[in-house]
């Protein structure tokens, strides 16, 4: 497992965000890949479905996503334009890469259970893939970071994932409903506008001045939830998740922490890429 080191982890993130925003990998330079020798990670999100596609020695080799309303709170809400929407970022990868994905893992919010783990193996396998492997979305984001001491904090769509690493070893996992579908609530609630139109806005980077006061007390309620973790919480802390992607995040999270706090460049990629790392065929 690699060691967490900010610099080269941010170099791996905009090497993705690079492939997977600009949408163009040549297809001449993978004509010559086994399907067997790649991991492809399948991250079913609350406001998108994204592919991540590794070689086996884990360089990044494609990504793609496509939003979607298919899950709310990180559970599967709504199966089949889950799987329509994946078969499709499947077919379209398998025409760059000229080959055909076999498998695949997945992951779901921690503590959501066993009857969320299946539906998101049925997900992936109704896609087209073999479903190598569930895990938890704090743990997939750990293995990208390479923590074996630290906080991870995902914060999502739908929840707030917290896991807990000590040695290596998960000491404590806490799940909440709270996530960036609850921004886009107050904002369409400040605002009287729809969900749909809220959702535009809060993604609409030239307007985070206006925006960011308004969902600043979501932001200030996911460091309390962190903080009812003490005294088990270990540094570093790191957070992840689209929900995340404000420049004034880091300062208000880290005030009610009361703790520096550690942001990856694209924290919304960094579980799609740990999520791939599991797929493993033993």
């Amino acid at each position: 497992m690699k060691k967490f080191d900010l610099r080269s982890i941010n170099k791996e993130l905009c090497n993705f965000a690079n492939v997977i925003n600009k949408n163009k990998v040549e297809s001449k330079d993978y004509q010559d890949f086994n399907n067997k020798e790649l991991k492809v990670g399948v991250d079913l999100g609350t406001s998108s479905i994204v592919l991540t596609i590794l070689d086996n020695n884990n360089k990044i080799i494609y990504g793609d996503f496509a939003y979607d309303n298919a899950v709310r709170d990180g559970i599967v809400v709504n199966f089949l334009d889950s799987v329509n929407i994946l078969k499709e970022l499947k077919e379209k990868a398998e025409k760059v890469l000229h080959t055909e994905l076999l498998t695949a893992a997945g992951a779901i919010p921690p503590q959501t259970g066993e009857k969320s783990k299946k539906i998101v193996s049925n997900v992936i396998e109704e896609a087209g893939f073999k479903c190598t492997n569930v895990i938890d979305e704090p743990t997939a984001a750990a293995k990208f970071l390479g923590i074996e001491n630290g906080t991870v904090v995902d914060i999502g769509g739908g929840t707030t994932g917290i896991t807990i690493f000590k040695d290596k070893k998960i000491i404590k996992v806490l799940d909440e409903p709270t996530g960036g579908f609850h921004m886009t609530l107050v904002l369409g609630g400040r605002y009287h506008i729809s969900n749909k139109e809220a959702e535009k806005l809060k993604r609409d980077h030239s307007k985070e001045k206006e925006v960011f006061p308004i969902i600043k007390p979501v932001v200030e309620k996911m460091g309390v939830i962190l903080n009812s973790m003490r005294p088990l919480i270990t540094s570093p802390i790191i957070v992840v998740g689209g929900a995340t992607n404000f420049e004034q995040f880091d300062a208000t999270f880290a005030k009610i922490v009361g703790q520096p706090i550690y942001k990856p460049k694209y924290p919304e990629f960094v579980t799609p890429l740990g999520i791939a790392l599991f797929d493993t065929r033993i």
